[in-house]
């Protein structure tokens, strides 16, 4: 590992600490600022060449300023002569816009690719893209990773009998991981039939599949941004009888009226992980944070080791 340099920016220093701790090595030296005109400034306080650099960077809120210094952080060590450099983005912003569903709207998923793999990335570790085929849209080798051991383990842990479990996809397509999650904790799979009215609203209608009635319901999805989806399918959750609702997710944006919206849902926990940082008005009494730190910091090691990834989700 002598070779294996870790560097963090600004968007999520505690988690980039925790990967370090997991690894054994300390985070090298970096000096990131901005000057008075909001431009981005960086400086690698350490010699890195011929190095393998892992820079780690989630792209969440101020989404435009993290990107932006990810890039500038990729430039500087390309310059510096680095052997290989590894942008670690555990959320991966722009990741919504991932097609044109409409007339004369951009693509800025592949934007945001062609971005990173142009300033110099070798190589991008992420985490439950919110589209899996956005990895086609890098000209460079994608690792993707997954958060669902971490989720399952800790439902698991509360022991929820598999009669009383019902697994719920909050909408059609999330029931691939509906599908997932039912294989590892047991229980029935129902469906939300989610209509969407505008970019921000959604409405939900009924439910398909299980009967939800006193049961323990268990809804997983890839990030809650306004929470109007996953909040608009428990309301309905609750209007057909359920007993409760536990909300899981990997990447808790939690902007706009998220907060009161989560607030007022009335869920008996809301769980995600440490991709995104979380402020103390974003954290609810009912919140709990998993980190995803031990796996990043092995995907970094087997990464560096040329060893495989997918073994991780065997």
């Amino acid at each position: 590992m002598s070779d294996l340099m870790l560097f963090s920016g600004n968007a999520n220093p505690e988690l980039s600490n925790r990967i370090a701790e997991y690894l054994g090595v300390p985070l090298s030296k970096i000096a990131l600022s901005t000057f008075p005109d909001g431009e981005i400034s960086c400086k690698i306080e350490e010699d890195i060449r011929g190095r393998d650099i892992y820079l780690i960077q989630p792209t969440c809120p101020p989404v435009n300023d993290n990107l932006m210094q990810l890039l500038v952080m990729i430039d500087s060590c390309k310059r510096a002569s680095a052997e290989r450099v590894t942008a670690v983005m555990p959320y991966f912003g722009y990741a919504r816009q991932d097609r044109k569903d409409e007339g004369r709207v951009p693509i800025t998923a592949k934007m945001v690719a062609n971005l990173i793999a142009r300033a110099g990335a070798d190589r991008v570790l992420t985490m439950d893209l919110h589209a899996a085929q956005i990895q086609g849209f890098f000209d460079v080798p994608v690792d993707h990773l997954y958060a669902a051991p971490v989720l399952n383990e800790h439902f698991l842990s509360l022991n929820i009998p598999s009669e009383e479990l019902v697994i719920a996809s909050p909408d059609e397509g999330s029931i691939k991981r509906a599908l997932g999650h039912v294989k590892r904790l047991g229980g029935e799979v129902a469906i939300i039939d989610k209509r969407r009215t505008s970019a921000e609203e959604t409405v939900q209608a009924n439910v398909i599949g299980a009967p939800v009635k006193d049961k323990i319901v268990l809804m997983f999805d890839d990030m809650i941004s306004t929470a109007g989806s996953i909040c608009g399918a428990a309301k309905v959750l609750h209007s057909l009888g359920a007993r409760e609702i536990h909300v899981a997710t990997t990447h808790a944006v939690l902007c706009g009226p998220a907060v009161q919206r989560l607030e007022a849902a009335n869920l008996a926990s809301i769980v995600c992980t440490d991709s995104i940082p979380l402020t103390d008005e974003q954290i609810l009494p009912q919140t709990k944070v998993l980190t995803i730190a031990h796996l990043l910091g092995e995907a970094v090691k087997r990464i560096h080791r040329n060893e495989s990834i997918s073994r991780l989700f065997r």
